[in-house]
């Protein structure tokens, strides 16, 4: 076959071939056995040319293949690598994964946890831990030429996001910088931030997934897909549509529309359809991906105690994912990861049950479980002897486990405060996971049928691959020591100016300053529209405004004055009381059992007061108990009788409520409600009123004949000029939003003695070592010598109450402490946040905008305590009554800022010492083991 090329075409063809065989791209794409895709090359090209790279691709497109070639070209240069991810699992995996490929004497580890081979090349490294080297100016900074940001859009996320854009502005201009991130729809707008913060960057987007994805709806038996191809448009399943309707139509029912008994078709109608659609058990789903192929599989269900239970539920139904091979060898890798934990807490942990669901192929994996079980999960699943895992979402984020197939039972999640639909993004990131690239030939999402279920919403959430970054950057405490440490007040100022959220903040800006525009121009056609011809309309239309303000004022005091007045009669009610309840569902005689008076500050939550009025508990005439509301009582009451209330009584027993009702109605039936006469309007004996009637009698366009005609443009014209100065206050308040923030928490620190114009004093300087949510309360607690003498483990209790954070908000039962100088200590650190909580709301400093400290939580203290005392893991989860998983989370957090107390308490005084012994108190058993290292 010849060449159809010419020579000219030939030899620039050679000569590129020779071009690209020098590049380091080239020995780097041997190393793998499959060929780049587009995107990857064009990233490692701009990263070898000199440039930053951000990219933005799908999950499981293979991006962290530009990171790698990051790692090889800083090693071929005789540089450094920093690979920064966002969660310790992940720089684990990610550590193994370089280890193999370029020796473990290349490759070291720095997380909270580990420390290995910290002098390597090429260090895998929890963002945080890079943010503290380059405020410490760490010398393992020098000779670094690239930095990876795995998982970049993480700089989204409202508590952590913020460390993200600190080492962004702060890395030395010398490195670059290499972006991974998921598919955002605003990549260009972050792209042209870090063009401007860290020079020149190449933008790099794909929405290319290498391995296709199916979207699937399970209902019954049947597997629907969710979209269908007509006419080259991508539409809803209309057999999906169609059973939605069919299920709503039931809902109503058959009987609504025809009166009398049913027949026996539409009976049997209603049973076939009933067969059809259901929502499968978590076994049957199991069941039916298996027999179709389509395991491995992760099902997303959004409760730590879901996962549990439907590992128990697919043992019970008999599955049995894996043969006899399989499950020896599942047995031999378990036996060896966990040959380092105690037998004894193997029990407490529920390792055999764990055990016996891992040899049948399936398990859950949540941030309940104990790392190391976590741990085996995923190396089970990579190699395919686990083919079922039951996980919460936090499984989606970065972890390399790609399956065959992802299932979401619900697209409903509790997000901490509500139950709230899951948004697209997450949708994106969960689905994500479908595929694996080699290996599968197209990927399988599948949501299980619920009852009202929209096909539409869920094609709308299938539909949405992208979901905008949004920052979150906030200046805290310790960044601003920091910060003035190393630049001074006004250069910080300009640092922080510089950040991806006062970017976004400044370009959203540039549209409200168009609307301004536009606004101003209708506000002179509207001007235009009400000149009158006798006089200044717009000083007319001010004394119409101005007489209907004051006419609403004085309705409002009135309405705030019969509530006030109702308010204070419900204040004097007294057990006993018999009263007539004016309005509402229980309106009529009733008897006061409990006046229900407020109850002051509402614990745990801060500025919010339970000042709603009192809520009486009454006894009505039908025999009803009932909790009432200001809401009932619009007039003031009064007590129209008393009544005895029997020590027996009982608010839960009908017969003692139907006695007492009973003997209500004898005593206090006669009664005739309350009349209240209606009072005079305040209107009529203003004067302000008056003066302006009057003024709007004298002026000259009062008697125009197209006076209401004007009217009309000048109220679009008000109300116009005030939507513009709502436009221009926003404006303001975006502008500089971000130096203003930190001039405010700037002012704090000085009043408190931790900054000095542009020195930072020795207390800020122990602050700067002091990182987390309540680094000043921390700097406090040592500062004032609270901690001073207390041993080891009322230390760790102590501290616990800095990073601990209970899932539950409002517990009911108040936490266990240790007794004795660990129990004043927590008092005193509560007092301490109280003060610093006033100084906040001084100097407008809120929780609302991200700055600020919360409440300390005690709910670890007697946890930390028992631990460090050297109890046992039986003993402390039974005390405790918390997950093995979150447990050893908890203590590694504290054992993180106890290292941190150690090196900012210096050598005075016992913190720093008794901090060292809690350190290696805590540093044992299932808190000690690690697979790393």
């Amino acid at each position: 076959m010849t060449d159809d090329k010419s020579p000219a075409e030939r030899y620039a063809a050679a000569k590129k071939r020779n071009a690209d065989q020098a590049t380091a791209l080239a020995p780097f794409r041997e190393m793998y056995d499959f060929e780049l895709d587009e995107f990857q090359i064009q990233a490692c090209q701009a990263l070898e040319a000199g440039k930053g790279v951000l990219v933005a691709a799908p999950t499981g497109s293979g991006k962290t293949i530009v990171g790698e070639f990051a790692v090889h070209l800083a090693l071929s240069q005789g540089r450094k690598c920093f690979y920064t991810t966002p969660i310790k699992a992940l720089s684990n995996q990610k550590f193994n994964d370089l280890s193999a490929r370029y020796g473990a004497d290349r490759v070291g580890l720095l997380t909270g946890d580990n420390s290995v081979n910290g002098d390597a090349p090429v260090i895998v490294m929890t963002t945080e831990v890079l943010r503290n080297m380059l405020y410490a100016g760490s010398r393992a900074l020098e000779g670094l030429g690239h930095v990876v940001m795995d998982e970049v859009h993480y700089l989204s996320d409202r508590f952590r996001g913020a460390v993200w854009e600190e080492v962004i502005i702060h890395l030395p201009e010398s490195v670059n910088l290499v972006s991974l991130s998921a598919t955002v729809s605003n990549a260009e707008e972050f792209g042209d931030w870090l063009d401007t913060v860290r020079g020149d960057t190449e933008v790099i987007v794909s929405e290319h997934r290498p391995v296709p994805l199916w979207q699937h709806v399970l209902a019954g038996r049947r597997m629907y897909d969710l979209f269908e191809e007509k006419s080259g448009r991508r539409e809803v399943n209309p057999d999906l549509l169609r059973m939605a309707r069919m299920e709503n139509s039931r809902v109503s029912g058959p009987r609504d529309r025809r009166r009398g008994p049913r027949r026996e078709a539409d009976r049997e109608r209603e049973r076939r359809q009933r067969t059809r659609i259901w929502t499968p058990s978590r076994a049957e789903v199991i069941d039916r991906l298996d027999s179709e192929g389509l395991l491995p599989a992760i099902t997303f269900i959004f409760s730590r105690a879901g996962c549990q239970a439907a590992v128990q539920q697919c043992l019970y139904a008999g599955l049995r994912l894996n043969d006899t091979e399989a499950r020896a060898r599942v047995r031999a890798i378990v036996e060896e990861r966990t040959a380092a934990i105690p037998d004894e807490d193997l029990h407490v942990l529920g390792y055999f049950e764990f055990l016996e669901g891992l040899e049948r192929g399936i398990a859950a994996h949540h941030a309940g479980m104990l790392p190391t079980f976590k741990e085996v999960v995923e190396e089970l699943f990579v190699k395919g002897l686990v083919k079922a895992v039951f996980a919460t979402e936090t499984l989606a984020l970065g972890i390399n486990m790609p399956a065959r197939s992802v299932v979401l039972e619900k697209l409903v999640k509790w997000n901490g405060e509500q139950h709230a639909d899951i948004t697209p993004g997450e949708f994106t990131q969960l689905t994500g996971r479908a595929g694996r690239r080699g290996i599968d030939v197209e990927g399988h999402a599948v949501v299980l049928w619920q009852r009202g279920m929209d096909p539409g919403a869920v094609a709308g959430l299938a539909g949405t691959r992208t979901y905008p970054l949004r920052s979150s950057f906030k200046p805290s405490y310790n960044m601003a020591v920091n910060l003035v440490e190393q630049f001074g007040r006004h250069r910080s100022r300009e640092l922080l100016e510089t950040s991806f959220a006062q970017f976004q903040a400044d370009r959203s800006v540039v549209g409200i300053s168009r609307q301004v525009q536009k606004n101003e121009e209708g506000l002179e056609g509207y001007r235009e529209g009400m000149t009158c011809h006798l006089g200044d309309f717009e000083q007319y239309a001010r004394l119409r405004r101005d007489l209907k303000d004051r006419e609403n004022e004085l309705a409002r005091e009135g309405v705030a004055q019969r509530r006030a007045q109702a308010a204070a009669a419900l204040e004097k009610l007294k057990p006993g009381d018999v009263i007539h309840v004016p309005t509402g569902r229980f309106a009529g005689l009733a008897l006061v059992l409990d006046p229900g008076l407020p109850s002051g500050r509402a614990q745990g939550r801060r500025g919010t007061d339970h000042h709603d009025g009192p809520r009486p508990l009454v006894l009505t005439a039908q025999r009803q108990v009932k909790r009432l509301a200001g809401i009932d009582f619009p007039v003031a009451v009064e007590p129209l009788d008393r009544m005895r209330i029997p020590k027996s009584f009982n608010a839960r027993s009908p017969q003692s409520r139907r006695d007492l009702a009973s003997a209500l109605r004898t005593r206090a039936g006669h009664h005739e409600p309350q009349r209240h006469r209606r009072q005079r309007a305040a209107a009529a004996d203003d004067h302000e009123i008056s003066r302006l009637r009057a003024e709007l009698r004298a002026h000259p366009c009062h008697g125009c004949d197209e006076r209401e005609d004007h009217a009309r443009w000048a109220e679009r014209y008000h109300r116009l000029r005030r939507d513009t100065r709502q436009l221009e206050r926003r404006i303001e308040g975006r502008t500089n939003t971000i130096a203003r923030t930190f001039d405010r928490v700037y002012a704090l620190l000085a009043d408190l003695g931790y900054l000095s114009g542009d020195e930072v004093t020795v207390d800020g300087k122990r602050l700067a070592r002091l990182y987390g949510e309540l680094d000043l309360l921390a700097a406090e607690s040592l500062r004032e010598g609270v901690w001073e003498g207390l041993p080891p483990s009322e230390l760790a209790s102590c501290v616990s109450a800095l990073v601990f954070e209970a899932r539950a908000a409002d517990d009911a039962l108040p936490p266990r402490l240790p007794t004795g100088r660990a129990k004043e200590a927590l008092g005193e650190m509560v007092r301490i946040w109280g003060r610093l909580d006033s100084l906040e709301d001084q100097h407008r400093i809120t929780q609302s905008e991200g700055v600020g400290l919360r409440e300390p939580d005690l709910g670890f203290a007697w946890a930390a305590y028992l631990w460090a005392e050297g109890h046992g893991l039986d003993v402390v989860l039974r005390d405790v009554d918390m997950p093995a998983g979150d447990f050893v989370r908890w203590c590694k957090q504290v054992i993180d800022v106890l290292q941190q107390v150690a090196v900012a308490a210096g050598s005075g005084g016992t913190v720093a010492k008794n901090a060292r012994r809690a350190v290696e108190a805590m540093q044992r058993g299932v808190v000690a083991y690690t697979s790393v290292g």
